[in-house]
């Protein structure tokens, strides 16, 4: 997600901490009788936080046995694991009084890759192209490019970022099986607080043609970098209401761009133009449009209105969407909902963003500890709970290929 990933967002929607909480329902989610029909899909996670909070005292359980979460997130159903990469993310070791290690860096995320393709999973890679989040509202130009005013230099200097780190990656067999070109990509890339004489990116400012040389020259460097293998291009952007306006902008001619699949948060406290009741028609009829693959590579929903640290949470005010409580069951309903709907329009999965975000004293830009616990699929104890069982549950209904 987007966690405290934003600012933006958490400018926008984090509010106080609900007084009262729902009651636990002690339902058990309907899944009706399985299917014959088998289903390619992924059951995916954003894990970028592990390594740091693992770094800072952060402990994960199952039954109250410690293991490594990287097992745990696999041994639960997790068939993809997405990572974050910024360019130099010097800010997330100063905030520790210190110049390294850095996280979401290549060092970071070359760690982080290995040991979930350890454990079986495969990789998603998700380019940000700035030093820090990359969100609808804040899409900042790492402080080495700041100076670039030729566009052409700036293509280049995309191309020779993105291929070096995906043919570095690829040297130690850690290539991704998806790479993501930006993160919620809604108003175009670089263009936060951008020097006079900087490109011009900002697609809300009609810049399309700029970005799309851009975003081809990145596209490029994936090939390249891949060769022969199947590595799939994504393009994101958040809430599936901004899906029309912007790939019909951003697919076909002139200077048409090469791209594999359509990505989109969806957050449904947040996005609420597009109910749950019509994510599945949404999704269908995208897909059916653009002619593409289409996957959620963002959501959550808290289980419980608590926190466990003092950062405040960013989903705590609003009230829950009728039928799914803040219980670990409303969590688990709400995903298997999603999830069916991805899956009967089609899709080709659902990434829940960070469900390993416990509390711990690692640090952000805004806080320490995490302002997602009640997202997570962890209790307070560290140990996994049910909410992530929403998986087992759909593998049982549908014949899900790995």
């Amino acid at each position: 997600m987007t966690g405290i990933k934003k600012a933006f967002y958490f400018v926008l929607f984090v509010a106080m901490l609900c007084t009262a909480c729902d009651q636990d329902t002690g339902q058990t989610p309907e899944v009706e009788e399985p299917h014959d029909q088998e289903v390619d899909f992924l059951f995916g996670a954003d894990l970028s936080y592990l390594n740091q909070i693992l770094d800072h005292g952060g402990i994960y359980s199952v039954g109250g046995e410690q293991q490594d979460p990287y097992r745990i997130f696999a041994e639960a159903g997790t068939q993809l694991a997405r990572f974050r990469i910024w360019h130099n993310p010097l800010w997330t070791g100063e905030i520790y009084g210190r110049e390294t290690p850095l996280y979401n860096d290549l060092e970071d995320v070359e760690s982080a890759i290995g040991k979930a393709k350890s454990e079986g999973m495969e990789i998603l890679l998700d380019f940000h192209y700035s030093d820090v989040w990359a969100d609808p509202g804040r899409q900042e130009i790492p402080a080495a490019w700041r100076e670039i005013e030729s566009l052409e230099v700036l293509q280049d200097s995309i191309y020779q970022y993105t291929y070096k780190t995906l043919k570095y990656l690829g040297s130690k067999g850690l290539f991704p099986e998806y790479v993501q070109i930006g993160n919620e990509t809604n108003c175009g890339m670089l263009f936060t607080d951008a020097p006079e004489n900087f490109p011009k990116l900002n697609v809300c400012e009609g810049n399309w043609q700029n970005f799309k040389s851009v975003a081809k020259a990145a596209v490029n460097a994936v090939h390249d970098a891949a060769g022969h293998s199947e590595t799939k291009v994504i393009f994101h952007v958040a809430d599936p209401e901004n899906l029309d306006w912007w790939f019909e902008n951003f697919t076909g001619s002139p200077n048409e761009v090469d791209f594999d699949i359509i990505g989109f948060s969806y957050y449904p406290l947040w996005h609420t133009t597009i109910s749950l009741t019509q994510l599945e028609s949404a999704v269908s009829r995208i897909k059916s449009r653009f002619a593409k693959d289409i996957m959620m590579l963002e959501t959550a929903y808290p289980w419980t209105l608590e926190g466990n640290d003092d950062y405040t949470n960013i989903f705590g005010g609003q009230a829950p969407l009728p039928g799914f409580p803040y219980t670990i069951e409303g969590q688990r309903e709400i995903m298997v909902s999603m999830s069916e709907s991805m899956i009967n329009a089609g899709g080709l999965g659902i990434i829940y963003w960070e469900p390993g975000w416990i509390s711990s004293d690692m640090k952000d830009l805004w806080g320490t500890g995490s302002s997602w616990e009640n997202c997570a699929f962890f209790d307070f104890e560290g140990n996994l709970h049910d909410g992530a069982d929403y998986v087992n549950l759909l593998n049982n209904k549908y014949k899900i290929n790995p």
